[in-house]
């Protein structure tokens, strides 16, 4: 069987969250009520880096218009795309 073995960063996606809803004027109890969790799941996400359902994390990176590509392909965001080969920017 196959595994994947690289996983979401999810401790910078979670601070992503925080700067974002900070950003907007929203405390984390409305930021919950928003995409129906408990205050204190948004707070675990924000400084944790806790893991949430598929349906809340869509929730949240589209409320707060983050773009993902960042946090699953880190690599090719730092330069890199999957052979190692340097990216060239325009």
């Amino acid at each position: 069987m196959f595994q994947y073995e690289k996983r979401l960063d999810c401790h910078a996606l979670g601070k992503e969250i925080k700067r974002r809803r900070k950003a907007k004027g929203w405390t984390q109890e409305h930021l919950a009520q928003l995409v129906d969790l408990a205050p204190r799941s948004i707070m675990y996400i924000e400084n944790r880096g806790q893991h949430t359902s598929l349906n809340s994390f869509y929730k949240l990176v589209t409320l707060l218009d983050i773009s993902v590509d960042e946090f699953f392909y880190p690599d090719r965001h730092n330069g890199e795309d999957n052979a190692g080969n340097t990216l060239t920017v325009c």
